[in-house]
């Protein structure tokens, strides 16, 4: 599959330069970053959110992370839960499921980034399938995310302050 066709469609119009990086089959932001010798600061996952009104969000952090649901939704004011797998399979058609590229807005969803992956030199992120990862230079990631919400919303898996993933209206 490589990557996504609406996600090549779109950097490709906002003339984002990046490259692809093929590795074994893998699932979850944490294995594939593992499987391509990634650092886990460096790869960046999607967590699709959906409010009571069913709009999306895509929360886009570092693999080793988990999102604070208090801290995310004080950011866009509203409460949030998890989006469900048939939601995902409908809104990522071009995608295998648990692949899904950190590029919100080539699917016109709402898109906030953890401030933690600004800090990083270079960027990782599912292609849409469980073998290849784009990559982009840090200036091509803030280019990618400059019409974007920011802030600090995730804390690393198993600290203290990391609030459980899931959500309560």
């Amino acid at each position: 599959m490589s990557i996504a066709y609406r996600v090549r469609q779109y950097l490709n119009n906002q003339q984002i330069s990046y490259d692809v990086t093929h590795h074994v089959y893998s699932e979850g932001a944490v294995q594939t970053a593992i499987a391509a010798h990634v650092p886990f600061k460096n790869m960046a996952k999607a967590v699709v959110m959906e409010d009571h009104e069913g709009r999306h969000l895509m929360a886009v952090l570092p693999a080793i992370n988990k999102v604070q649901m208090r801290k995310l939704g004080a950011l866009v004011q509203r409460g949030l839960k998890l989006a469900d797998e048939k939601s995902l399979s409908s809104l990522f058609d071009d995608c295998s499921l648990g692949a899904i590229p950190a590029v919100g807005l080539a699917y016109q969803m709402e898109t906030i980034v953890d401030d933690e992956l600004l800090r990083s030199a270079e960027l990782y992120l599912e292609a849409g399938d469980h073998r290849d990862l784009i990559h982009m230079n840090h200036q091509q990631f803030e280019t990618l995310v400059r019409d974007c919400k920011h802030g600090d919303f995730s804390a690393p898996i198993g600290s203290p302050s990391a609030f459980h993933m899931f959500g309560r209206w």
